[in-house]
């Protein structure tokens, strides 16, 4: 077993723009011996491919020797590693590997592959789980250094090294973007996230996350600039505090995102936008006519997330999307108040009788709270007044003091209301 002569790399490649696994595929050069021969139509159409790829986009057409690429893009593996079985060049090798990857194989490639193919391998490797440590970009350029460095990043990110992690994305950042700057986007993305969990540098990281759409827009990568959209949303959201125009900068890129995720194609994405989006217009401050408009449309964002956040396959989000709709219901402006107060208290049970008051005494106190607040706006003042009690004994059991007060203080309102209503009339 020999390694086989070095086997130049063409530049550009569109490693790293699109999913895995066709963002680690490599494209043989145009012209290269294939199981396919290149035809002078192949090698004209193979230039306009190159383009479009690197744009971002998927070719209606692609020349024989790339429809491996074409396929492998549509989620036909079997398909795209069926073109390149009888091709024993290393770039087909390298590529069957990358389609159906196994650690027999990965060892065997490691003894034969040589330069960027095998800084390649070494990263895909990295990536799959079958090599502990990432390539090095020594002998790389460009968009393949790119990915050694993304790689080490990684690496630096699983052992929680913010610091080493933001210099590989920042290095790799400087490799891709004169060759291939849809994927130095998408590092821009991971460096503002690094940056995020690195902490304090909230600003900088709205910085990397618009200049990294400023580049995707025109692209037909709608799950990336989806996800971007809601990460900007996110990163607004948790700098507003109670600030209105941060909150609704973050509301803006929320419906950005819901423009590019459709509930049947991308449905966590589509409820978490909508919840995100519902909390955010809750949460401004409201100032004009037109935020009572964004109530009503907070409400029916929650009933877009609870379409797909169900009790049985995401608790924790059903929980806090079912709770926040309820709350929103309570004060909703509405020509029939009641039907909003019978649906929240109706809305608040369904939640109660899932949630455990010892495993959540202080959130279980919290929606007991709220379900009686509503309940003593439906005039139903002794059920209320059952379940504030209970409430209020939570939070002074578990140091509460001001919500505790609080449920006293109401609880105080109630039996002076019973009192009047029990006094026969004059």
């Amino acid at each position: 077993m020999h390694q086989e002569d070095v086997v130049p790399i063409d530049h550009p490649q569109p490693i790293g723009i699109f999913p895995l696994p066709a963002g680690y595929l490599v494209l043989p050069a145009v012209g290269s011996a294939a199981q396919h021969a290149w035809t002078a139509a192949d090698e004209t159409l193979a230039k306009e491919c190159l383009a479009k790829l690197m744009a971002g986009h998927v070719p209606e057409r692609m020349p024989e020797p790339w429809r491996f690429f074409a396929d492998a893009l549509e989620g036909k593996l079997d398909e795209a590693r069926a073109r390149l079985e009888a091709d024993p060049s290393p770039v087909a090798r390298y590529n069957r590997f990358i389609l159906q990857a196994d650690a027999e194989t990965y060892l065997l490639l490691q003894a034969q592959l040589t330069g960027e193919l095998r800084i390649m391998l070494d990263v895909a490797a990295f990536t799959m789980g079958y090599a502990a440590d990432p390539a090095a970009a020594t002998d790389a350029s460009g968009e393949v250094a790119a990915a050694a460095l993304m790689a080490k990043a990684a690496y630096h990110l699983e052992r929680n090294e913010n610091e080493p992690a933001i210099r590989a994305l920042t290095e790799a950042v400087q490799r891709a973007e004169p060759v291939s700057p849809l994927f130095a986007a998408q590092l821009y993305l991971s460096l503002a996230a690094a940056h995020r969990a690195n902490g304090g540098a909230g600003a900088y990281a709205v910085t990397l996350y618009r200049r990294a759409l400023s580049v995707l827009e025109p692209s037909n990568l709608l799950e990336v600039r989806g996800e971007a959209w809601l990460n900007l949303g996110m990163l607004y959201q948790e700098l507003a505090g109670n600030q209105r125009e941060p909150l609704l900068e973050a509301a803006r890129c929320y419906l950005s995102a819901l423009r590019l995720f459709e509930k049947e194609r991308h449905p966590e994405a589509y409820a978490l936008g909508h919840m995100n989006l519902a909390l955010t217009y809750l949460a401004t401050p409201m100032q004009e006519a037109r935020d009572q408009l964004r109530m009503a449309v907070a409400v029916q964002s929650l009933r877009e997330a609870l379409k797909v956040f169900h009790q049985e396959s995401h608790p924790e989000l059903w929980a806090t999307a079912q709770l926040n709709l309820a709350n929103a219901l309570q004060y909703l402006p509405s020509s029939h108040p009641e039907e909003n107060l019978i649906e929240a208290v109706q809305l608040y049970e369904e939640i109660l009788n899932v949630r455990r008051s010892d495993h959540d005494p202080l959130g279980y106190a919290r929606v007991l709270a709220n379900q009686a607040n509503a309940l003593a706006h439906l005039g139903i003042l002794s059920h209320a007044q059952t379940k504030l009690g209970e409430a209020a004994a939570l939070f002074e059991k578990f140091g509460e003091v001001d919500a505790a007060e609080t449920a006293r203080s109401m609880l105080q309102e109630i039996a002076e209301q019973l009192l009047v209503s029990s006094q026969p009339a004059a």
